[in-house]
């Protein structure tokens, strides 16, 4: 079971680091935890490195049921067979285990400082070696940027990002293997043209700043006599008269405005979404199923996939048996974005391979991108989040 955690520590994580180390012990010495007797757990806690901290946490929980479990070192270039329950936290550069950067800042040189990053650890369950991405991108720093052009000019900078890391996992330096990557990419839907929808039959009133003339709100109201305010737009506000049209039938009438994956259609797979946008949530206890007025509510948080991982997925469908790529706690306040996970089980020779190797450490479980499980295994529960120990 892998669990990918984005912000860790929470927005104030200065204060609220201290935490989390507590919450980590408790959670592996868990009840509910208790079938699972290995685990390695990466958390980059380090805040006063500005350099390299990208407040990222890695979770990887080994069922007992699974016998041979191996993790590649990134400096040997061989697998180690996973033993016992290691925690790993402040300076991760040094840990052969994974590999973690922050993207520069001139990807987004309208934030000062970002967090935005991707760690990656390498696995192989039954002879099927696979990579595990933790990510986070770039968010949408004002709605009034956002609507200006189709797409937006922070599309662009997440698909910078997005292909960096995946140039990055599929380079020359290691064996390729299939990927799943996972995290908050802070998608969004099209915004200027959600607005053109949602506001068909409105006219739109232009406020500008008195001392800079910049456009500081946009309010579109109803074009007939009564000249109801349908939607404000702001910086930091998007406050849409009816929040229904995100979650009627989970919103999917508004996947069409999801667009950002397609540039990557060739390169990275998904499941049909079937549940709402995953933010902005509440952050309320009592409103655990509204949005915030802050963003337009899109899918930011996703479990994609190589095409090599997406035959493992597809094969074992094939073999009846479920598949489930869902969010988590739909009524229940988890922070402003909910839980996105895919769980299913790996069917029996999903990734047939051309010829077996012996289960020696070597530098390589596979020969190509698919390989052999030698028996079914539960391949992870894959859940992104950027809700942490101390909200």
């Amino acid at each position: 079971m892998a669990l990918h955690c984005q912000e860790f520590g929470g927005k104030n994580y200065e204060a609220s680091m201290s935490h989390v180390d507590k919450f980590v012990k408790e959670l592996l010495s868990s009840d509910a935890m208790k079938e699972y007797n290995r685990a390695r757990v990466y958390l980059d806690e380090n805040f006063k490195s500005q350099e390299h901290f990208t407040a990222l946490g890695s979770f990887y929980f080994l069922h007992e049921s699974l016998k041979n479990i191996y993790q590649f070192d990134f400096k040997a270039k061989k697998y180690r067979k996973v033993t016992g329950k290691e925690i790993y936290s402040d300076t991760l550069e040094s840990t052969p285990m994974l590999e973690k950067e922050k993207f520069p800042q001139d990807y987004f040189p309208e934030c000062k400082w970002s967090r935005k990053g991707f760690v990656r650890t390498r696995w192989c369950v039954a002879d099927c070696a696979f990579d595990l991405v933790n990510i986070h991108l770039f968010h949408d720093a004002s709605n009034l940027v956002a609507w200006e052009t189709s797409p937006s000019v922070y599309s662009g900078i997440r698909h910078k990002a997005l292909g960096y890391v995946l140039d990055r996992i599929i380079d020359q330096r290691f064996e390729k293997v299939s990927y799943f990557v996972f995290g908050d990419f802070n998608f969004r839907l099209d915004s200027k043209s959600v607005v053109e929808t949602l506001c068909t039959q409105a006219t739109m009133q232009t406020v500008r700043a008195a001392d800079t003339n910049e456009v500081v709100k946009l309010i579109f109201r109803e074009s007939d006599n009564d000249r109801k305010v349908m939607l404000q737009l702001e910086k930091k506000l998007f406050h849409y008269f009816n929040q229904e049209v995100f979650r009627d039938n989970n919103g999917t009438a508004l996947l069409e405005f999801d667009k950002e994956l397609s540039v990557f259609k060739d390169r990275l797979y998904e499941l049909d979404i079937s549940f709402p946008p995953s933010y902005p949530y509440s952050e309320d206890s009592g409103q655990g199923a509204q949005y915030m007025d802050t963003r337009c509510p899109a899918w930011c948080d996703r479990v994609l996939m190589s095409p090599s991982a997406r035959e493992l997925i597809l094969k074992s469908e094939s073999e009846e048996k479920v598949v489930t790529y869902d969010h988590i706690g739909p009524n229940v306040c988890m922070g402003d974005h909910k839980p996105v996970f895919l769980a299913f089980r790996l069917a029996p020779g999903a990734g047939e391979r051309r010829q077996r190797q012996p289960r020696a450490l070597r530098g390589t479980c596979v020969q190509r991108e698919e390989a052999t499980p030698t028996k079914p295994a539960l391949l992870p529960a894959a859940t992104t989040t950027r809700t942490s120990a101390t909200r």
